[in-house]
């Protein structure tokens, strides 16, 4: 799931201190970089970069294929490039293809133990400032399906047009609130509408936050499981 900061929407100008590192942190969405964060990186531009060190950090729910390799050619036009790129494996959470469904409970755990680990070394590359580090999981054919299966499912399976709420709806809101582009709106009841606009990123917020299980994609997402990671950490945590 993606979180769109303010201060990224718009112009996205940053002025950089000396030595100040570069981090982008998203999701892989259908093995490509989600189209918000290719729109973002069009949008920004850094004054006083010289060099700094930039590093790229992606999470999947099983392998990335080709997108690090898709972000670093996006932002290699602006003369950057991220020389360290990671990935972490982290709960499944798209559940709109019939093949594919949230991850056991036993698994989830099982990834976020790991993903732990995975972090510490992570993130002892970004202190010292390693350049040449690849840390990825691009799976067994990652041209294939980042080029072929990620390009038809990003152009042509990304619509907010099967997003539902049945009656278990109670009003909560919660869906708007953690919509990253702002596509849900509230009717008078705080029953929510997709705004069919083409903003919709399909990242499943708003199917995952929701606490009654009332939103749907279509009929396929009925009979699937949620996932909310803060409820998990929570839990596996003691916390």
């Amino acid at each position: 799931m993606l979180f769109i900061p303010e201060e990224m929407k718009g112009e996205c100008r940053y002025t950089l201190a000396d030595n100040e590192r570069i981090g982008f942190c998203f999701p892989v969405h259908g093995w490509q970089p989600p189209r918000i964060v290719r729109d973002f990186i069009s949008r920004i531009s850094f004054i006083n970069y010289s060099r700094h060190y930039c590093f790229a950090l992606c999470t999947c729910g099983d392998e990335t294929g080709e997108a690090i390799t898709i972000f670093n050619k996006d932002l290699s036009k602006h003369g950057i490039k991220a020389s360290s790129v990671f990935s972490l494996i982290m709960p499944e959470t798209y559940v709109c293809l019939p093949f594919m469904y949230t991850d056991t409970e036993e698994r989830e755990k099982q990834k976020i133990c790991e993903a732990e680990e995975t972090l510490k070394e992570i993130e002892d590359v970004v202190r010292q400032c390693k350049s040449g580090i690849e840390m990825l999981t691009k799976g067994p054919a990652p041209k294939l399906y980042s080029y072929v299966f990620g390009a038809f499912f990003n152009k042509r399976m990304i619509t907010d047009k099967p997003f539902s709420a049945n009656d278990a709806c109670i009003g909560c809101g919660m869906c708007a609130k953690a919509c990253p582009t702002e596509n849900i709106v509230l009717d008078n009841d705080s029953h929510p509408h997709w705004k069919h606009e083409g903003l919709c990123t399909c990242c499943l917020a708003c199917y995952h936050h929701c606490p009654k299980h009332a939103i749907n994609y279509g009929r396929i997402t009925k009979k699937r499981g949620q996932y909310y990671f803060k409820l998990h950490v929570n839990k596996y945590t003691n916390k």
